[in-house]
């Protein structure tokens, strides 16, 4: 039995019975009856100013419409639409996720204490865990009563589910449940850009969003990646985490050409470097040659980043005079320095990464 709604176009009460008549935009429900309803609500009767050139005009196509954080940009001509690219006058928080696909390469520890270094500086940071195994609230010992899935899944505002667990620093928690969180996007017509739509325009506060990714492709890390406006990946210095850079970029780049989302590589960072070895070593030379000033200084191996988890801390908490803390310090001093230089975010040029004993060549085009 089909639903009945009201056509937010042209008022009148309809059944709705096809996919295009019923979709999520910023957060609510639209209804249309028709397609004609369909071109008037999305194309509207009034003039608009181009997103690029300030010129005012009426549209009267439909690619003259680009949706962006729960509004919309318009654009005169094609030229005009392709010329444009997303404000450095960014709306919001900077958006940051922490993503490779393979395990094992630092990511939720690089998270944590990114996040922490950040909010040592003074900003407001929201950590938000996208990993259903809910290692950021088991590292520092929390457990949101309400958490990631709920603001996913009931639209739970997300003030009403974030953990402060430190001065500046909020949590936004993860668990198991958030696999059936993933099921539930899976039905929705634009269920990459749920995550987005949730946040966008919802986070108050923050001068900085920092996302733990899981070690996997899959539907909560494409929403992940929509939602960020950069991408930090953590690499170890093994053979087998060069290989997978390539794997990471090609990811980047679908989302740009497929999910239509600018996403930007803020830099890769070398992880559990130990000069001693000369693996390591080669990595770190490959990774440089590869990606210039986008590759961070290494974080070294450290035993006091193994044991802050176990001891519910940062590693600024634990061991504040450490080689982790002074490399995670020395990480957010680059982000920051490269901030005020304009450059926060980029794309290097295409990246060859030649790791011993083969090469792998990772065409970034663009990433």
């Amino acid at each position: 039995m089909s639903q009945e709604a009201t056509c937010d176009a042209c008022g009148g009460r309809f059944h709705v019975r096809f996919r295009y008549q019923v979709r999520e935009e910023a957060g609510q429900f639209v209804h249309i009856c028709s397609t004609a309803c369909q071109r008037r609500l999305l194309l509207g009767d009034d003039q608009h100013t181009c997103g690029t050139c300030g010129t005012r005009f009426r549209v009267e196509m439909a690619y003259q419409v680009v949706a962006r954080d729960g509004g919309r940009a318009y654009f005169c001509s094609m030229a005009c639409r392709q010329a444009w690219s997303p404000s450095p006058q960014r709306r919001g928080p900077r958006r940051v996720a922490v993503f490779n696909h393979k395990g094992g390469t630092g990511k939720t520890t690089t998270s944590i204490n990114l996040a922490a270094g950040l909010a040592e500086t003074g900003r407001r940071v929201l950590l938000v865990d996208a990993d259903g195994q809910g290692n950021v609230g088991a590292s520092l010992g929390i457990r949101g009563e309400r958490g990631l899935y709920h603001v996913l899944v009931h639209g739970t505002p997300v003030d009403e589910c974030v953990v402060q667990v430190r001065s500046n620093l909020d949590i936004l928690t993860s668990n198991e449940t958030l696999a059936a969180a993933e099921l539930h996007l899976a039905q929705l017509p634009q269920r990459a850009r749920v995550l987005r739509e949730r946040l966008a325009g919802r986070v108050h506060g923050y001068d900085v969003v920092v996302i733990d990714c899981a070690p996997a492709l899959s539907l909560m890390n494409q929403n992940a990646l929509v939602y960020a406006d950069s991408v930090l990946i953590p690499v170890a210095c093994d053979y087998l985490s060069l290989v997978g850079v390539k794997q990471v970029l090609s990811t980047i780049k679908s989302v740009r050409r497929l999910l239509r989302h600018e996403v930007e590589v803020l830099g890769v960072l070398p992880t559990f470097f130990d000069i001693r070895n000369k693996i390591s070593q080669e990595s770190l030379a490959t990774l440089r040659k590869s990606f210039g000033e986008r590759c961070f200084e290494p974080i070294r191996v450290n035993t006091k980043l193994r044991e802050a988890p176990r001891s519910k801390q940062t590693i600024f908490e634990l061991a504040p005079q450490s080689h982790g803390a002074m490399d995670y310090l020395k990480l957010v001093d680059q982000i920051f320095q490269r901030e005020l230089r304009g450059g926060g975010v980029g794309r290097p040029a295409t990246a060859t990464v030649d790791a011993a004993p083969a090469t792998v060549a990772v065409s970034a085009g663009g990433v």
